[in-house]
């Protein structure tokens, strides 16, 4: 693709996104619409697509996310190769978990494409477990974005510790902060930002919903929300096997207490205290200055993941809420985490534009270098190469009625797939606990 003199693309930025949830779509399509400074001059020609398995979004799902209107198609992993082989993209946006976006970088390195894209992976929100593995496989991308000064210094301390290179690591932030700042001062709508894995026992999440609508009779003058992120059925990032919407039919709940779907950016619109575990809305909410509690009720544990907001003053159980209090963010901790309330989160892709326009602008990129090959994890890599079919060059693609049949019997044995996963696995699992 042709560069200026001042590394600004001249022409459309040519950029495939591929994704594995709906919520890795959306940190995936967002940040690929962050690498041009000026969309105008320089429009990012987004071309989006969804790695098949269990967590693939439903229609409905995309449609929540707040991307907008873009075509995705779904597709495998060796599809997705002879994609990139055949098309000429000038950035890949990897938004996949750790083990895919090792696969694909193993599969990218085998095509025989001049020039090669350049590829970028990163995180779609807090990183607070398995650092070290999800950092190791996402190494080889030539970018893998940081979304604050904190998770960029982790990185290079992980990738330097194995003696593996570290300049890919490049600080950002997470591309769908923003909206209008928070300028109310009494609390008249609650949100609690539900996950779907955390916590994962049925007492646990009972206990977080008794004391939600528990909230909501002490302040029958305040709107409860709920925020769900995905409907029965639906899968998201993480598997739920106990969701709210089960739990919480025959309860009696008050009038002022409702579930919610929907958009996060246009729930946190009316929201005025966002209470959460550890979800990333939380870091939403606190772009916008809305006041956040961070749960402590089930104890502050990295099985939690509320250990992340160690030092960020957001910390409170129910019973203080319940009393009235509205946590005060410490600002030091918010700017350490990208959270840019300061008007500074326009320039924080700043770094990451001007690393991919330098690569852009060599005259060839050298071959991607996982760092982790048959020479240095034999016990480790074919594992992830075959669980993702990557382990041998791609088949020739389907065509005509053989493409019809092969879809048909996907489509078919993907839905008996997400039946046995939603349905009967968590029932077995439920039998073998009594």
């Amino acid at each position: 693709m042709p560069v200026s003199k001042n590394d600004v693309p001249s022409s459309p930025l040519r950029v495939a996104v591929i994704a594995d949830s709906d919520t890795r779509w959306k940190w995936g399509a967002l940040t690929a619409r962050r690498l041009s400074a000026d969309p105008v001059a320089v429009p990012v020609d987004l071309s989006g697509f969804l790695l098949r398995g269990r967590a693939t979004p439903t229609a409905r799902q995309l449609a929540e996310v707040g991307v907008g209107d873009v075509d995705v198609r779904e597709l495998t992993g060796a599809e997705f190769l002879r994609e990139v082989e055949r098309e000429a993209y000038d950035v890949v946006v990897l938004a996949l978990v750790g083990g895919a976006v090792q696969a694909v970088l193993h599969g990218l390195a085998g095509l025989d494409v001049a020039p090669r894209p350049v590829v970028v992976t990163g995180y779609v929100g807090v990183v607070y477990e398995k650092l070290a593995d999800g950092l190791l496989l996402r190494h080889g991308a030539d970018v893998v974005l940081a979304n604050s000064r904190h998770d960029a210094d982790r990185f290079r301390a992980v990738y330097e510790g194995v003696g593996a290179d570290a300049d890919a690591v490049t600080e950002a932030a997470l591309p769908f902060l923003g909206g209008a700042p928070y300028e109310g001062e009494s609390v008249k709508t609650v949100t609690f930002a539900a996950q779907p894995s955390v916590p994962e026992s049925r007492a646990d999440r009972t206990y977080l919903l008794r004391r939600l609508v528990e909230h909501a009779r002490l302040h029958p003058d305040r709107e409860v929300l709920l925020k769900l992120r995905s409907k029965p059925g639906e899968h998201t990032t993480h598997l739920e096997e106990l969701p709210y919407q089960k739990l919480v039919a025959g309860m009696d709940v008050p009038a002022n207490f409702r579930l919610v779907y929907g958009h996060m950016g246009e729930v946190l619109d009316r929201t005025d205290l966002l209470v959460t575990v550890s979800s990333t809305a939380a870091l939403e909410s606190l772009h916008r200055r809305i006041p956040t509690a961070i749960l402590t009720d089930l104890g502050v544990r990295e099985a939690l993941g509320n250990h992340h907001f160690l030092g960020s003053g957001c910390l409170a159980s129910w019973e203080q809420l319940d009393a009235g209090e509205r946590p005060l963010a410490d600002e030091e901790w918010l700017a350490a985490q990208g959270v840019a309330a300061d008007g500074s989160y326009e320039t924080a892709f700043d770094a990451v534009r001007k690393r991919v326009a330098q690569l852009l602008a060599e005259p060839r990129l050298p071959p991607l270098a996982p760092y982790y090959t048959p020479a240095t994890a034999p016990g480790y890599l074919p594992g992830i190469l075959a669980r993702y079919r990557l382990d041998a060059a791609p088949a020739p693609e389907a065509t005509g009625l053989r493409r019809v049949v092969r879809d048909a019997m996907r489509d078919a044995a993907r839905g008996a797939y997400r039946h046995g996963v939603q349905r009967v696995a968590p029932v077995i699992r439920r039998m073998g606990e009594l």
